[in-house]
């Protein structure tokens, strides 16, 4: 069986780590990366001096999902925090009511 985490690298402050994160993960954060114009790995950096504990993966997880809690979707931009592995979208109902068709 394949494994569902990726081990990418990233550069923080001119230093190269790695980060262990699921497909979702990793797309959520760019996704939050572009809707922030800022890069990838500013983006790491700021999780990272933010973070209270625990490993760096772990609180990229933290942070993609808190933003998905918080904003859900940009109706500006379009585009959708709600990572696909998420099953149960009951709670993601005001996405419906988001009008999209002023792209």
């Amino acid at each position: 069986m394949k494994s569902l985490v990726v081990k990418r690298s990233v550069v923080i402050d001119g230093h190269k780590t790695s980060v262990s994160l699921e497909g979702p993960f990793w797309n959520g954060l760019k996704e939050i990366a572009h809707a922030e114009r800022v890069t990838l790995s500013r983006l790491v950096a700021k999780i990272d001096a933010t973070r209270e504990h625990g490993n760096l993966s772990s609180a990229i997880r933290l942070f993609v999902l808190d933003q998905v809690r918080t904003n859900g979707m940009s109706c500006e931009s379009n585009i959708a925090l709600v990572p696909p592995c998420v099953e149960n979208h009951k709670e993601a109902k005001f996405l419906q009511n988001c009008d999209l068709s002023h792209s």
